[in-house]
């Protein structure tokens, strides 16, 4: 299904505004636009909305979390877990206070005074501080913080007239690779290989430094992950699989030669 930008700021509560700006920074592009230009978003740009706003939960920096996003093994489920453990301790602090404010209540109507070091727990933020660590600690150790930095470098630079150019140069790649299937030849054809290249050099000048073994892990993420198969499904009935098998040749190429 296809939501325009309103709708899906209307169903997530993030303004007009902050979805534009994501959209610029490449954070959470559209998956496709009208030839009008307005941004049309999927289910799949939905679930990674909702990825980004637990991220932001847990203080990372839009930089950070585009990174982690773009990732070829990002775990989906292991973030959800961290996710649950750290709202989990949310709840318990929030039942504390109301907790404490329905005690004060009735020490008011007695006339008690508050004192004393439990009155006071609630207010301590260490555990959830543990939490956003323990997380931060995990993540930061599975994404090099070279690339999250490289990253975020260069696409802090760019323009809304950038992203355009960059979405257009990748939806280029993609209607080259379509036209290959159209015309039955194989992911190690040499124009195949040729838009694979592309599509590779693009990440590394673009994004950061992808290593063959990247590479071939994001293919390997196109069908393993139903939001990236949805995406080149899209495009074209088998795109995923032709994808991963093109882009697993590719890195093999530039492993053979020492890349």
């Amino acid at each position: 299904m296809a939501y325009t930008v309103k709708a899906v700021a209307n169903m997530t509560g993030v303004s007009i505004r902050t979805l534009h700006h994501y959209d610029q920074i490449g954070l959470l592009k559209p998956a496709s636009l009208t030839p009008a230009g307005y941004r049309l978003y999927s289910d799949a740009d939905i679930d990674k909305l909702q990825q980004v706003l637990f991220f932001k939960e847990l203080e990372f920096s839009l930089e950070e979390i585009k990174v982690i996003l773009d990732r070829p093994d990002f775990d989906r489920k292991k973030a959800l877990a961290a996710h649950r453990e750290l709202l989990l301790e949310k709840k318990k602090r929030l039942e504390e206070l109301i907790g404490l404010v329905d005690t004060t209540l009735e020490n008011l109507e007695r006339g008690k005074s508050m004192t004393g070091k439990e009155f006071f727990a609630p207010f301590d933020m260490k555990k959830i501080e543990e939490a956003k660590e323990k997380y931060r600690d995990e993540a930061r150790q599975k994404y090099d913080p070279k690339l999250v930095a490289e990253s975020g470098e260069k696409t802090s630079r760019y323009t809304e007239a950038d992203w355009r150019a960059i979405h257009e140069q990748e939806m280029s790649i993609y209607r080259r690779v379509a036209a290959a299937m159209d015309a039955g030849k194989d992911p190690a054809d040499t124009e195949v290989q040729e838009a694979i290249g592309e599509r590779y050099r693009e990440i590394n000048e673009r994004y950061y430094t992808c290593t063959p073994q990247i590479f071939r892990g994001l293919g390997e993420m196109y069908v393993a992950d139903s939001r990236f198969t949805a995406f080149y499904e899209r495009l074209r009935p088998g795109m995923a699989e032709f994808m991963r098998q093109a882009m697993a040749v590719y890195s093999d190429s530039l492993e053979k030669r020492g890349v």
